[in-house]
């Protein structure tokens, strides 16, 4: 039965191939998204998760500044590998890039 175990291959949606069984098991698996989203230094950010910025930022359209060392809490990923989404107080559809913040 081994034989048989070492012969199985698995179809893999992302590349549109049928690969091998453990090659299958030893590639990583992606976020839900499909899209791996990073902070500054690197950090992999997920939804729920809570970033600081890292340099002052103007907000278009609300006429406010959010200064470095702002806690945003709560953020939540768009699909895209840059931008985050996320809530602050008296801005509405606030989007920030990923380059900005670190997580926390």
């Amino acid at each position: 039965m081994s034989g048989q175990d070492e012969d199985a291959y698995v179809y893999d949606e992302a590349t549109g191939e049928w690969i091998s069984a453990s090659d299958a098991a030893a590639a990583p698996v992606m976020p839900e998204g499909g899209v791996e989203v990073r902070d500054s230094v690197g950090n992999l950010l997920a939804d729920g998760d809570q970033v600081t910025l890292i340099k002052d930022l103007t907000v278009k359209g609300a006429g406010q500044t959010l200064k470095r060392g702002t806690l945003i809490k709560s953020i939540r990923l768009t699909g895209d590998a840059q931008e985050i989404d996320c809530k602050y107080d008296g801005i509405k559809g606030l989007v920030l890039r990923a380059e900005f913040v670190r997580k926390r």
